[in-house]
């Protein structure tokens, strides 16, 4: 089987990430188009080995894209296009039909009135369910992601919930590691320090987190990501008078930068995840792996698990009271009962990347007839 897969860009982000770790263990022979920005993930993609190909859209109204796209389709002779994020789920399912190739779609970041970070309108919703109907299956990152999809009016015939995944031992800790990311970042070797990772937008409530830490003297933050929001962040944090103890590390994923997030997480002691609403949560996932205790707000990584909460997790925000008041008083009751690090929760593998692949597999395999390939069979490094 050969299979192209559509995105939207290739900078730094999870779903991005995502596509980059899942084409590591996906028995498929795979190539990968960008709409746009081919950038660090492009990079990353090509030294794994995985063919990348930028198309050059211009902007959201470059209709001549479609044909350009199905042009790539048809001379590449693949046996199914998988498209990632809402634009090129949306002319990525247009051009594979035009090409006469099956098309399968992930929903990676879904909310309740977001999508990928900007707010839901009825005019975008439309668009999505009308290219929708063109493809053979739409894949949910998450239980929580899928019920969103039903209710939208996606058929629930046509969704399967196939969870992120990562690759458990990449995160497992590492003292060596913490003594030298802390001795980078000029970090106390006893200091209580806190950790986030992600796009420094208005959804992620950072700044409820830096509020959290300048109530709780001698307290570190570290942030990993970037965005619009990192000048606001930068000014809140120096009125505050903590602007000395907030790091901001940019994006730790690219290949150039001085660490990833492995390395982040060993440097930290409890890891927060404020956003008001996630699709999946893959970095709080990724935290566990660490074995950090964790303190969300909102991650269907945790809350779509049976049973009860999942061990070393605290969430926040449930209830009438101060977020930034709750969120203190966690991050203070952690300060003050450090535990050394524990063994990865259950739940952790629960989201081995492996099993991600299989899972799609399967989808792979019912949505072109096909028997699906044996998990070793890989196609390229």
């Amino acid at each position: 089987m050969r299979a192209l897969h559509v995105i939207t860009g290739l900078g730094i982000g999870g779903a991005e990430q995502q596509l980059r770790l899942l084409l590591r263990h996906l028995p498929v022979r795979c190539d990968v188009v960008t709409l746009t920005n081919p950038g660090p993930v492009a990079q990353g993609l090509r030294e794994d080995g995985v063919g990348v190909r930028d198309l050059g859209m211009r902007s959201n109204r470059d209709l001549g894209a479609v044909p350009r796209l199905a042009r790539i389709i048809r001379r590449g002779g693949y046996d199914l296009v998988h498209t990632h994020l809402y634009r090129a789920c949306v002319y990525g399912r247009i051009a594979a039909r035009l090409a006469g190739t099956t098309v399968v779609s992930t929903e990676h970041s879904l909310g309740r009135a977001e999508i990928e970070g900007r707010p839901l309108t009825r005019g975008t919703r439309e668009l999505y369910l009308r290219t929708e109907r063109l493809g053979a299956a739409t894949v949910a990152v998450s239980d929580t992601v899928a019920g969103r999809l039903r209710a939208w009016g996606v058929p629930a015939a046509r969704i399967h919930t196939v969870p992120n995944g990562i690759d458990v031992a990449a995160f497992r800790f590492d003292r060596a590691r913490r003594r030298s990311t802390r001795a980078l970042l000029g970090l106390p070797e006893a200091a209580f320090v806190v950790g986030g990772v992600g796009r420094l937008v208005p959804g992620k409530r950072f700044d409820l987190l830096i509020r959290a830490v300048a109530a709780l003297p001698g307290a570190w933050l570290l942030l990993a990501g970037s965005g619009p929001e990192e000048a606001s962040l930068r000014a809140l944090a120096a009125r505050l008078g903590v602007a000395g103890r907030v790091r901001f590390l940019g994006e730790c994923g690219a290949t150039d930068a001085a660490f990833g997030i492995p390395e982040v997480l060993s440097a930290v002691d409890t890891f927060v995840s404020p956003s008001r609403e996630e699709s999946f949560g893959l970095a709080c996932v990724e935290a566990l792996a660490a074995g950090l205790p964790v303190v969300y707000a909102a991650c269907p990584a945790f809350e779509d698990l049976p049973g009860p909460r999942v061990p070393g997790t605290t969430r926040i925000g449930a209830g009438p009271g101060d977020p930034t008041e709750e969120l203190s008083a966690a991050l203070r009751h952690h300060m003050e009962n450090r535990a050394p690090r524990l063994p990865p929760p259950a739940a952790v593998d629960h989201y081995d990347i492996r099993l991600s692949s299989r899972r799609l597999m399967s989808v792979y395999a019912q949505a072109t007839d096909r028997a699906p390939l044996p998990p070793t069979e890989r196609a390229h490094p």
